[in-house]
């Protein structure tokens, strides 16, 4: 998608601090962090969020959770993590590409909200 923020940052237009990257997935440390460890899976393939996740292949889907294990055992999550994607306006997704957060390196509050 021509003006979508991480579109622009997987072809390079947009420096980021990349921690992962195969053909179907882009991985990169979000700007602005929640957690010691936070990072943003994304495929390569646009689509908005994971209410269109079916336009996507089960190659690319599977993909992007592979990437999610392997950045975790990567950053030496091993006391556990949480994996989020926000989907829409109200859940406050704030770039319309489909992304999970990775966040992990520290205990992480009881609420999910």
């Amino acid at each position: 998608m021509e003006n979508c923020l991480f579109c622009k940052i997987i072809k390079g237009e947009i420096p980021s601090a990349r921690v992962y990257e195969n053909d179907q997935v882009y991985a990169f440390k979000d700007i602005n962090p929640q957690a010691p460890v936070h990072v943003l899976v994304v495929p390569k393939t646009h689509v908005a969020s994971v209410s269109e996740i079916d336009l996507l292949s089960d190659e690319d889907v599977a993909a992007c959770l592979r990437a999610v294990s392997l950045i975790a055992r990567q950053e030496s999550l091993s006391g556990g993590y949480r994996v989020i994607s926000n989907c829409g306006p109200d859940a406050c997704q704030s770039v319309p590409h489909l992304h999970f957060h990775i966040l992990g390196g520290r205990r992480m509050s009881d609420q999910m909200a």
